[in-house]
């Protein structure tokens, strides 16, 4: 299945307004997660499990330890998705 990243974008960005109810004016590919859309570490825990679901891969804890931007998080989807 190829997926783009805008199409990963729009999907994540689906996820944080939905489940978090971040305004989607402040979704960017540079914000970061903990300090502009103030999501904590039981936030990440409910986003990895919506992105397992997108991806019907396991997604180690790992691998999102470096994660800090929105844009970080679609490239490890979009890897993820192609991997």
């Amino acid at each position: 299945m190829s997926v783009a990243r805008d199409e990963v974008m729009q999907t994540i960005a689906g996820y944080l307004h939905d489940l978090f109810e971040v305004p989607r004016d402040k979704i960017t590919a540079k914000a970061r997660l903990v300090e502009d859309l103030d999501l904590d570490s039981i936030d990440a825990v409910d986003l990895v499990v919506k992105l397992q679901d997108y991806t019907g891969k396991k997604i180690q804890a790992a691998e999102f330890k470096s994660v800090r931007t929105v844009g970080d998080v679609v490239e490890r989807v979009h890897a993820q998705l192609h991997g």
